[in-house]
């Protein structure tokens, strides 16, 4: 297979690779910008780097120079609290820290206890870089050939650190560059933090194996504000104004474009493929979205698997499902229904803590099954599975799912964990006063198409979306059920009470 820098080294030199907030960067200026960050690298020697960039050519060049000179690089996304950087960087043994926001960093670092024995500063395409060299942080032992190290966001806690290889990152690049059919023609916008590793593999590397253009501006000027809070207005805009053919989103910044093109804003006509993952998307904002003309494909993956797994395509596309699995992926099923997958793998997670490995597939945690045509459908979280007072196994999602369906329901959070019946905690589409007489009957068809234990006897509103600002999703949309329940608890609680006085 060939490298993103030997891909980027083969086009013609005037092509234009990046576009940024400061201009144009040709694959002839790209590769001379990577060949000096290389030499910069090997100069200075760095264990294990960590890269706080904000979105730009400069990301992109000192992500492909650690590569080539087969240095650890770890992404620090500017939405991770200050304990978390701290975790990571100790626990990756990190040792040095390349920046554009040095003036953050060094309190940051003196924050945390975290000593600098030496800072400098260097140029590459004419934009500086602050190298911070650390005291006081101990080496790591890393798995062998580790290029990578990705923190998931996910968690309230330390996240575990995700040892990957260029090789696992390249198949999953040449896959996707085979199912998307990106081409010297496309121009990609990235919305998503590069720091994320879908957007670097998919929304970077991706494009530079197909020789197209990559436009990589500020989270400034694209309207991403940390991991959750965007102004979709200015999104939508610089999709439109950098004519995007394609995009990465998750399912709430999907939320936000429907929002705006439905409020009449103009979003790209050259948009060909808005990748979807990340968290579940509801049915009901797809449909949307294929009214709007907006060209949306779900997919499916994780960090331990270098990113995709199956996406749908322009050629395959079902939707209700996330695509077919990429080529380089291979599928099995547990006995239970967890999907495990191989083809790509991590190498294991930093701090050698312990990876349960199936006979050479990972266990994703997620429940799922193949259809008959080949498209892999997801039904829930393993973890999230309840159990009713009556011994019946629910996965919330595959609940949330069916009543999602419905265009009064927004989002919904199913709860029945030790009850004789199920629950939902429901935000409506709209607040007009006619609409929970719309949910009533959604719950009601949705019902019908579901078993007695996995049915909604009660629902009650939510007071405000689920967001990740209010703590009640992911940074990538996933529900923070145990968040949601805390918040409404007495409510449902209450619910259940009434059912027992009505019993007696």
């Amino acid at each position: 297979m060939r490298t993103v820098y030997e891909a980027v080294c083969a086009q013609p030199p005037g092509w234009i690779a990046l576009r940024g907030s400061a201009g144009e960067v040709s694959y002839g200026a790209l590769r001379a910008a990577v060949e000096h960050a290389i030499e910069n690298l090997r100069e200075t020697a760095p264990r294990v780097i960590g890269l706080a960039l904000d979105n730009g050519p400069l990301w992109a060049m000192m992500d492909l120079a650690a590569m080539q000179a087969r240095i650890p690089l770890v992404p620090l996304p500017f939405f991770f609290s200050a304990g978390q950087i701290a975790h990571a960087i100790r626990d990756a043994g990190m040792d040095c820290i390349h920046t554009d926001q040095p003036r953050q960093f060094e309190q940051l670092l003196a924050s945390m206890g975290i000593g600098v024995r030496e800072r400098s500063e260097f140029l590459i395409h004419g934009q500086p870089v602050t190298e911070f060299r650390l005291s006081g942080i101990a080496p790591v032992e890393l798995p062998p050939a580790t290029a990578k190290i990705t923190y998931t966001s996910g968690t309230t806690g330390n996240p575990k650190g995700v040892c990957l290889d260029s090789d696992a990152m390249l198949s999953v690049a040449h896959s996707l560059l085979d199912a998307t059919g990106m081409s010297p023609q496309d121009n990609h916008v990235a919305l998503m933090p590069l720091s994320t590793l879908l957007e670097n593999i998919a929304g970077l590397h991706v494009p530079l194996l197909a020789g197209a253009c990559v436009t990589l501006l500020p989270f400034e000027e694209t309207g991403l504000r940390g991991a959750s809070g965007v102004d979709v207005n200015k999104m939508a805009a610089t999709l439109a104004a950098h004519e995007a053919t394609t995009t990465i989103l998750t399912p709430e910044l999907l939320r936000g474009l429907v929002a705006t093109a439905q409020a009449g804003a103009l979003v790209s006509s050259r948009l060909r493929f808005v990748a979807v993952g990340g968290a579940p998307v509801a049915q009901g904002l797809l449909a949307q979205a294929a009214q709007l003309g907006i060209p949306v494909y779900e997919g499916y993956g994780l960090s331990e698997c270098a990113s995709v797994v199956a996406v749908n395509t322009e050629d395959a596309h079902r939707r209700g499902s996330v695509g077919r699995p990429l080529s380089h992926a291979r599928l099995g099923f547990a006995e239970d229904g967890e999907i495990l997958a191989a083809g790509a793998l991590m190498l294991g997670y930093t701090g050698n803590t312990p990876c349960a490995f199936h006979n050479g597939y990972w266990p994703t945690g997620d429940l799922g099954f193949l259809d008959a045509d080949g498209f892999l459908h997801i039904t829930g979280r393993k973890k999230n599975i309840f159990i009713t007072s009556f011994g019946r196994n629910v996965a919330p999602e595959w609940v949330e799912r069916e009543l999602a369906l419905h265009p009064a329901i927004a989002q919904v959070a199913v709860f029945g964990e030790a009850r004789p019946w199920n629950a939902a905690v429901i935000v409506p589409s709209s607040q007009m006063p006619e609409i929970f007489a719309s949910i009533d009957a959604a719950i009601e068809q949705a019902n019908q198409r579901l078993p007695d234990y996995a049915r909604i006897r009660r629902w009650i509103p939510a007071d405000t979306p689920f967001l990740s600002a209010n703590g009640q999703l992911t940074p990538n949309g996933r529900l923070r059920r145990d968040v949601i329940f805390d918040v409404y608890r007495a409510q449902l609680e209450h619910l259940y009470e009434e059912d027992q006085y009505a019993v007696l």
